[in-house]
Parts: C-alpha cells; sequence; structure tokens
C-alpha cells in the first residue's frame, strides 16, 4: 500500500522543507487514501528547523507562509520516516525574491535527497546530492522558469528502482538509486 501525504507551503524566496512521512511497501492492494500532514491552522506536528537566521514562519489563507532566511527558512515534519515506496505532495509558490522557493527534503531508502526548485538565480531545478554533486552539477539538472505567485504541485515518487519528482503532474526529473549515492548539502542535514 502507498501512502500519500498532502501539504500546502506558500514561501517567500526560500523554502526549505524537511517532510518525513509514512511509507510502505507497494503491494497489489488499492492505494491508500492521502494523509494529511498539514491542517490548514496551526504547525501541530512540524517544527521551525534552527538553521540560525531563519525568517518568520506563519499560517496565511491556509498555507505555511516562510519568510526568507539567512540562510534559510524551513520547518520539518516531526514523525518517523518511511521506508520502502512512498508519495507525497506539496504546492509551493514563489511569492517575492528570485532564488529557490522550494527545497523539499525527503528519505530515500537509508539516505535523503532534497528536490530544488528554482536555485541558483531562479531557474536551476533537480535532486541534491547525487554522487556528492548537488542539483546545479548533477545529471537531474534543469532549467524552467516559475511564475511569481502561482501555485505549483510537486509530487514526489520513491520506489524501489527510482525517485521521480513530477511538477503539475507531468514528470518532471528522475534519478534511478542503483549505483548511485543520496547525500545532503551540509547547511540541510537539519532537516
Amino acid at each position: 500500500m502507498t501512502h500519500r501525504a498532502f501539504s500546502r507551503a506558500t514561501a517567500s524566496a526560500v523554502l526549505a522543507i524537511g517532510l518525513l512521512m509514512f511509507g510502505s511497501c507497494a503491494t497489489s492492494q488499492p492505494q491508500a487514501a492521502w494523509i494529511n500532514l498539514f491542517d490548514g491552522h496551526s504547525l501541530e506536528g512540524w517544527s521551525k528547523t534552527l538553521f540560525g537566521g531563519e525568517g518568520e514562519i506563519s499560517i496565511v489563507d491556509g498555507a505555511i507562509d516562510l519568510q526568507s532566511g539567512s540562510p534559510l527558512t524551513g520547518v520539518t515534519l516531526q514523525t518517523s520516516p518511511p521506508s520502502g515506496n512512498y508519495e507525497l505532495e506539496v504546492v509551493a509558490s514563489r511569492v517575492e525574491g528570485t532564488d529557490f522557493f522550494c527545497g523539499l527534503t525527503f528519505p530515500v531508502g537509508e539516505s535523503h535527497l532534497t528536490l530544488v526548485l528554482g536555485g541558483w538565480g531562479g531557474s536551476v531545478c533537480g535532486f541534491s546530492s547525487i554522487d556528492n554533486a548537488d542539483a546545479s552539477r548533477n545529471l537531474t539538472r534543469k532549467l524552467k522558469g516559475f511564475t511569481l505567485g502561482r501555485d505549483y504541485k510537486i509530487t514526489v515518487r520513491v520506489t524501489k528502482d527510482e525517485v521521480l519528482a513530477l511538477l503539475d503532474d507531468e514528470p518532471f526529473v528522475a534519478t534511478k538509486r542503483a549505483g548511485v549515492t543520496f547525500s545532503l548539502r551540509p547547511e540541510v542535514m537539519l532537516c
């Protein structure tokens, strides 16, 4: 059974989310219903990630609003990480600024990856880090412009064979799991 999660996050220039959700191996059973990780009213079950220099975090119109931080602003889910196959979904929007507005950190087996959207000046996307190369320097690197204030649906699907990110339900970046090493950039380790 694949467990799913939904959260809506609105960010001002920088968003670093460490989303950890329950998951299990896929079976022939029907898919489970979504597990909502954000209630739209509070940060219950979440904690502010203490990067040092983080911006303010509040709930605005049913979304998590993360103000720009130096270096980052983020929230981390306070439950056990998944194992096996799972899927998670976030809706994110850049509401100001030009740097990355979504840094979604998630477990992959015993390791972790971060999906970066709009980094390194506003358009670089991909997974950080693969074989010690961040999203700006590995094969998942993709350039995409993002419209200020527009919501983007981000889905991450982890299976035994690959990690796939979809953007607005379209395949966006992917990596096979076999033969590669996944890791996090040092500043994201707190996620």
